[in-house]
């Protein structure tokens, strides 16, 4: 069956999830490829990511470092291994750096940020992006941590099936406030991220392009999206019992493909999950559609413990090792690096200038 990729319908867009047909598959990689180098171009940003902590409060079903997890060795990186690691980054031209963690909102874990943001900010003569993926916060912390320094935040809704959410969570989890908390920081002025995981338990087709709808009607300005991948010491591990990681990555490369089709400008991150599945995995990411790779800078004696799924890559791996593993990964599908760049979402400018206009 033949497709107008850049006009599909919701039902035609199952019908590709749906379909084994490689030479169709094929051609949806080839027509995403062509969208992406017209709107964002093929030059690959990256986003040094920064574990900073395992610590979590909340619990989720899927994730190896939820709060109910006994078997973790938890760690919380100390001032000064952030900021060198942030001060690596700046000084080997990444763009970018991220902050992720497990999810706290006390007061002291707020501070910290706050402080560790303006310090930043500080060792990189202001020039180093900063993008949080912090979880849930009140609108005040979303305010004060922009005010430092953050100029773009991931909160992925993990599904915008709201009866499907309820299954990775447990009751105290609310997709509700989940949904606020992206409004709060489209309010505050962050280039706003999000993203789904995509093979889960009960997963239909039509959620993941429900999925995409929902970015577009959210205006959001970056995906962070990846593959279902299992961790064994999590409530959910047993409830795929034919779990296959090739079709896990097929399903997770077409979201890609589609998503780039049907949202066109925004940046979409090639994750470290899709190496978990198939060693070239973060490449067909690429390929696909994505424009964004998140190296890995959190020293190594940390990574083993910040495994939120099995088989996770890079964990023996310093920063230099994979500055230098990437480069040669980016290179071999014939893109760029776009070193000493911000790489901000073109959809966010976009946005920001028509709302200028207004």
């Amino acid at each position: 069956m033949n497709y107008d990729f850049k006009n599909l319908s919701k039902q035609q867009m199952i019908e590709v999830f749906q379909s084994e047909d490689q030479a169709l598959i094929e051609e949806l990689y080839r027509q995403a490829y062509a969208v992406k180098e017209q709107h964002v171009g093929k030059k690959v940003y990256f986003r040094g990511i920064i574990e900073l902590s395992n610590i979590c409060d909340k619990d989720c079903f899927y994730c190896g470092i939820r709060k109910s997890n006994s078997k973790v060795n938890r760690y919380f990186m100390k001032k000064e291994e952030i900021l060198e690691a942030a001060e690596w980054s700046w000084k080997m031209n990444y763009g970018s750096v991220v902050l992720q963690s497990g999810e706290r909102c006390d007061k002291e874990f707020v501070d910290y940020i706050e402080d560790l943001l303006i310090n930043i900010k500080k060792l990189s003569n202001q020039e180093l992006g900063i993008t949080l993926s912090l979880g849930e916060q009140s609108k005040e912390t979303y305010r004060r941590w922009f005010e430092a320094g953050a100029t773009r935040y991931l909160l992925r809704i993990e599904s915008s099936n709201e009866e499907l959410y309820k299954s990775l969570h447990p009751a105290t989890h609310d997709h509700t406030e989940r949904l606020r908390c992206l409004e709060y920081l489209r309010e505050t002025g962050y280039q706003v991220g999000t993203g789904v995981m995509i093979g889960l338990p009960n997963q239909t087709y039509e959620d993941l392009v429900n999925d995409i709808m929902f970015f577009k009607e959210h205006d959001i300005d970056m995906i962070g999206m990846g593959p279902y991948v299992v961790h064994q010491d999590t409530p959910l591990a047993n409830s795929m019992p034919d779990y296959d990681k090739k079709i896990q990555l097929g399903k997770a490369l077409k979201m890609i493909s589609l998503t780039r089709m049907f949202l066109k400008d925004v940046n979409i991150a090639s994750t470290t999950a899709l190496q978990a599945l198939d060693p070239l995995g973060r490449e067909y990411g690429l390929k696909a559609g994505a424009n964004i790779i998140m190296p890995v800078l959190t020293d190594t004696k940390y990574r083993e413990k910040y495994l939120l799924y099995n088989d996770k890559p890079c964990v023996d791996e310093n920063a230099t090792m994979c500055r230098a593993c990437l480069e040669n990964r980016i290179e071999s599908v014939g893109e760029t690096i776009g070193y000493g760049e911000l790489g901000d979402s073109p959809h966010f400018k976009a946005r920001s200038k028509d709302a200028g206009n207004t």
